[in-house]
């Protein structure tokens, strides 16, 4: 069996063998089920009755900053906890190399994003009865979150590599993910010219915009696509240094 196949299922598998997969789930659905669908108002008025509009931008919305902070928290053990028990050495012993370590893990903690996603296709499938839902921007709206997820996977992964401790590897995998999440956006807001065109091309939430209004542009993909091969491989070099 292919070994980067291997590595993802025992990982995932143990994702669901401990409390995280379960936590994650629950805190994931719950804050993103009381954002989207709060016809009380309790906490605020972006929900889908207030829009009274047929579409899950409510969602797309609050899940864009729970997967901020979801994802390093699937990511922060995947290498930390490796080099903190040893385990990591008599693993690349094996008959597997750095590269399919590093995709192995991605693939773990992707699939597991995917089934968080997957269980609010309930919400999609309401909202399509409740009115003449844009499925089009629906779907990309739920490609822009796998894409900006498998960027902060890579990230993740980078940070956990760096360290055996999994609470720095957290911290850190926020604070680069600030950078393309808020810093990049807010130093373009305040430049001018073709920097600033440059910050806001840098930004993670301008590519995310542009793919959940329906736009697939092929410098979104490249960027994404970018993020992800630079955090892999960064990963994969730092192992190769340290192990």
């Amino acid at each position: 069996m292919n070994p980067i196949w291997v590595i993802a299922k025992k990982e995932l598998g143990s994702f669901f063998d401990s409390l995280i997969a379960y936590v994650i789930l629950v805190a994931f659905l719950g804050l993103s089920g009381l954002f989207t669908w709060d016809p009380l108002e309790l906490i605020g008025r972006s929900d889908i009755f207030f829009r009274k509009q047929a579409d899950l931008q409510a969602f797309f919305g609050i899940a864009y900053w729970t997967l901020f902070f979801f994802v390093p928290a699937l990511t922060m053990r995947q290498i930390a906890e490796e080099r903190k028990t040893g385990t990591i050495e008599l693993l690349l012993t094996k008959d597997v190399s750095d590269r399919q370590l590093i995709i192995g893990k991605f693939m773990a903690c992707f699939m597991m994003v995917c089934i968080a996603l997957a269980f609010t296709l309930p919400y999609y499938i309401t909202v399509a009865r409740l009115g003449d839902i844009d499925h089009g921007a629906t779907l990309s709206g739920y490609l822009g979150l796998l894409l900006m997820s498998a960027a902060y996977i890579s990230i993740g992964l980078f940070a956990s590599s760096v360290t055996s401790n999994q609470i720095v590897a957290f911290l850190l995998a926020i604070l680069i993910g600030v950078l393309f999440h808020i810093l990049f956006e807010v130093m373009a807001g305040n430049g001018q010219g073709w920097f600033s065109k440059l910050l806001e091309n840098m930004s993670l939430r301008y590519h995310f915009d542009s793919i959940q209004r329906g736009v697939i542009d092929t410098k979104d993909l490249v960027y994404f696509a970018s993020i992800i091969v630079l955090g892999l491989g960064l990963s994969e070099l730092i192992i190769s240094k340290r192990s």
